[in-house]
């Protein structure tokens, strides 16, 4: 079964609908209905360093640390976090999690989304949906004005990074969508 152009999942029970891209907003806003399974796993703190976020609790139970202050979301919550502020948050109900989610300019975070996706329906991350270290240093590098990890600091993952990123794409590695197979 071909799965709608709208909608991505991956092999380990997640899923996202892109409700409104950068294409449809004129890259004002990326607003999707992501559904995450129960327990999901926590992802390494990170920040955006230019876009805003929205986050509306419409089902399961939601442990996030925003700027270093730790809050559980349950449905109906609503949570912001603004540009450059330090984040994680993970699903950590029995229940699916799903959440409205806004991103605010889009960039090229539906990009992003789609390899790991794709990535990960492949086989090729691990129980976190990571990628390996080579796959994950080329995403890294190209998406940095979207996503950065918060350790290790800017200026090493830039140098280290920019590096394995070059080793990477040498080898056939793409942080393209889709991804090189």
């Amino acid at each position: 079964m071909t799965q709608p152009a709208n909608e991505i999942t991956n092999s380990k029970g997640d899923r996202i609908v892109f409700l409104r891209t950068a294409a449809d907003t004129n890259g004002e806003l990326l607003e999707l209905e992501a559904h995450y399974r129960p327990h999901s796993p926590m992802p390494p703190e990170h920040l955006h360093p230019r876009q805003h976020e929205r986050f509306e609790v419409r089902g399961g139970e939601y442990r996030a640390r925003v700027g270093g202050v730790e809050r559980t979301y349950r449905p109906g919550d609503v949570f912001e976090i603004p540009p450059g502020v330090p984040h994680w948050m993970h699903n950590v109900s029995d229940e699916p999690g799903r959440l409205l989610w806004q991103i605010r300019p889009a960039l090229r975070t539906e990009n992003m989304f789609r390899i790991l996706f794709e990535l990960a329906r492949d086989g090729k991350t691990n129980a976190a949906g990571a990628p390996g270290l080579l796959q994950l240093a080329v995403i890294l590098h190209a998406y940095r004005g979207e996503f950065l990890p918060t350790s290790p600091p800017a200026v090493v993952q830039h140098v280290l990074f920019g590096t394995l990123s070059l080793i990477g794409r040498g080898l056939g590695l793409s942080a393209a969508y889709p991804a090189s197979k």
